[in-house]
Formats: structure tokens, sequence, C-alpha cells
């Protein structure tokens, strides 16, 4: 979403959507003995920061990469669902051949479906407040998966430091 977005809604209190003071604002500050000029001053330099924000979203666009719940299934997930949450068509037939009943497959799908639009949900709320909500949940994947290498390869110099194992991030025998 955009940055003007954002200052909107970190400013929506006091200030209207075009970046000014809102009246009652400076009233209630005046009647709590506020200098008028210190007001004034106060008014001007959010005006000028919604204003720099504002030309920065129309010569400078921050990018807003588009995530779906899809792209947060699990590969053996994407092999079962569709992006909607609904089965697969060649799952079900796999499926029932090894056993699955009917009803667990639609229990199945009903609840998939029910996350995806969870999803949607939240990611169209958090874009209200300029919040690209698939964006900061793919950042933060990729950090959990960075901080599990880092992890890993502490863990690998720690037994060959013979530490104690209570003191492993992982029990040694299934980590590698």
């Amino acid at each position: 979403m955009s940055r003007i977005k954002r200052w909107i809604n970190m400013h929506k209190k006091e200030f209207n959507a075009d970046g000014t003071l809102k009246n009652e604002v400076r009233q209630q500050k005046l009647s709590k003995g506020a200098h008028p000029g210190a007001i004034d001053s106060y008014a001007l330099r959010a005006k000028e920061e919604y204003d720099e924000w504002k030309h920065l979203d129309e010569t400078d666009p921050e990018p807003w990469p588009v995530y779906t719940a899809y792209d947060f299934f699990s590969e053996q997930e994407k092999k079962e669902f569709n992006p909607d949450g609904s089965l697969k068509p060649e799952y079900v037939e796999y499926a029932q051949k090894i056993g699955i009943s009917e009803s667990a497959l639609e229990q199945l799908e009903w609840r998939k479906k029910i996350e995806v639009d969870d999803y949607n949900k939240v990611s169209a709320k958090y874009a209200e407040k300029g919040i690209n909500f698939g964006a900061w949940q793919m950042r933060r994947r990729i950090e959990d998966s960075r901080t599990y290498v880092q992890r890993r390869q502490m863990m690998e110099q720690d037994l060959r430091n013979f530490e104690p194992e209570d003191s492993l991030p992982f029990d040694k025998y299934t980590s590698y």
C-alpha cells in the first residue's frame, strides 16, 4: 500500500485525510494552554511530512508484492489443494483409493477453505491500514528459516566442542 495511507492511519486521531490538523484538536490544545504559534508549528511540520510522503508515493512508490494464502501452503498441500482451498480432483481420487472417506475429505477441504478465507480477510484488513500482510508473513518465514540454519550450524559447532546435550537446540540424532 502507500506511505500516505500509513501516515493517515498513524495520525488519524489528530489529522484529517489531507494532512491538516483537525480543528477540534487545535481547540483542545488551546484549551490546555498551548501557545497558538506552537500549535501552528506542529501542524506545519506534520503537513510537510504528509506532503513529502505523498510526493514519494507519486514519484517512487513502494513495491507491493501480492501474496495469496496458496503461497504459504506446504509443498504437500500444493499437491492436494487448489489456491481457493478446494481439493484437487486427482488427490480426491487417490485419497478414496487408499480408503479416506468422503466425509473426511469434505472436512479437510472445509478447513482449508476457512484458512484461505481467514488469510484473505486479514490481508484485506491490514491493506486498509497500509500494511502488506503477505509480505510481512513472507519476511517472517524467511527470517525463521535463516534462524533455523544458523541454529543448526551452531549446534554442529557445539557438538564438535562436546557441549552437553541438554544445551543443544535440537536432538542431536534428528538434526542431521
